[in-house]
């Protein structure tokens, strides 16, 4: 690779990783990157992983130094993505198509509405109450969630903060310490799948991985300092961004 080609994969995951944590969307950015750079798309996808893993690892200590961890309730939905993401990394073969990418716009709109204009009031954390929690409905969605994840990740963020929002009513920046929890135990066992087949490019996904650990750092320090409205407003722009980009990219 050229200086330009480091710099390119480590400015890119920055930016990946900041929304990663904050919303999601990040692999928009990365996925096509590294497809343009010459990967196939199933290597793109498998080396894409190890980016995620490391952007998930300086988050995670980031969240845990502000004491906004959910644990270990955070594990249980972790350990139940595994299966789904196991089965959704054997069937990733293609990342690409139209009509995958047009259905994938139209339901992160959908989500997007409903995280920024049709949540409740917040309770739990930020009231004191007890959070209600359905674990066995969780634990079964977040199964099918692991499906998605393993299969692609992208935008796999928006569905877990609908989800969490939904079920328990979570303040967003604890909702997004849930989610990237989650994603780091999933994506630890798909990239054991990508691995198994060959399909990483190391060279690539390390210095991708330099940028999204970065960008998991300040996207977890804005989460923590910036609070639901703000959190919110970045959430609905990057949602009707990438929702754009995929209505028109194939």
């Amino acid at each position: 690779m050229s200086t330009i080609d480091y710099l390119v994969l480590v400015l890119t995951g920055v930016g990946a990783g900041f929304f990663n944590v904050v919303a999601g969307g990040g692999s928009m950015l990365t996925l096509p990157l590294l497809i343009f750079m010459g990967l196939p798309p199933a290597m793109a996808n498998g080396t894409n992983r190890i980016a995620i893993l490391w952007q998930n690892v300086f988050a995670i200590n980031k969240f845990r130094k502000a004491g906004i961890i959910e644990f270990p309730y955070s594990i249980y939905l972790g350990l139940a993505a595994i299966p789904g993401a196991v089965l959704g990394g054997i069937l990733a073969v293609d990342i690409k198509g139209e009509l995958f990418t047009r259905i994938l716009a139209i339901i992160m709109l959908v989500v997007g509405v409903l995280i920024v204009f049709g949540s409740p009031k917040k309770k739990g954390h930020e009231s004191g109450e007890k959070v209600k929690r359905n674990t066995w409905l969780s634990i079964f969605i977040f199964f099918l969630i692991g499906i998605y994840g393993g299969f692609i990740h992208a935008g796999v963020g928006f569905f877990m903060i609908f989800v969490l929002d939904r079920l328990h009513q979570y303040p967003l920046a604890r909702i997004n310490s849930i989610k990237i929890i989650v994603a780091f135990i999933y994506t630890l066992a798909v990239v054991f799948v990508f691995m198994y087949n060959d399909l990483i490019h190391w060279e690539f996904g390390l210095t991708l991985a330099v940028g999204t650990s970065i960008g998991g750092w300040l996207g977890s320090y804005f989460s923590i300092k910036k609070g639901d409205k703000w959190i919110k407003a970045l959430l609905l722009i990057t949602i009707v961004a990438l929702s754009i980009k995929l209505w028109f990219y194939t």
